[in-house]
């Protein structure tokens, strides 16, 4: 389970970001995570929810996940297809000349503080 190391990284970056901006408490932070990004998202919470309690910069804090469609374009036909229910061979043209083009990103997309 790699989620455990990706929620220290996830606090390690809102440390920093809460020193820079003068930061005692952050309520919820949203992340953008790709469909195909390898992070299992009920997995990613579960660490969440451990990792947490350990500081008191995000000691209650909400974690929201929007998801990010896998998308693959295909350079044979142009078109454009979901990747996680076609793979990698494309259902317009049958070619397997395809790339992914978004849905395996993953990325601090808010940070919400108090009002103060």
């Amino acid at each position: 389970m790699h989620e455990l190391g990706v929620v220290f990284k996830i606090i390690d970056d809102l440390e920093e970001v809460a020193q820079e901006n003068d930061l005692h408490e952050i309520n919820s932070v949203t992340l953008s995570l790709g469909e195909v990004s390898t992070v299992i998202p009920d997995y990613l919470e579960d660490c969440w929810k451990w990792a947490i309690q350990r500081t008191t910069l995000l000691k209650d804090a909400e974690l929201k996940i929007e998801t990010i469609p896998a998308i693959t374009y295909c350079s044979n036909c142009g078109q454009t297809y979901e990747t996680v229910k076609y793979a990698k061979i494309c259902p317009h043209c049958g070619s397997d000349q395809t790339w992914l083009v978004q849905g395996n990103e993953f990325l601090i997309k808010e940070i919400e503080v108090p009002d103060e």
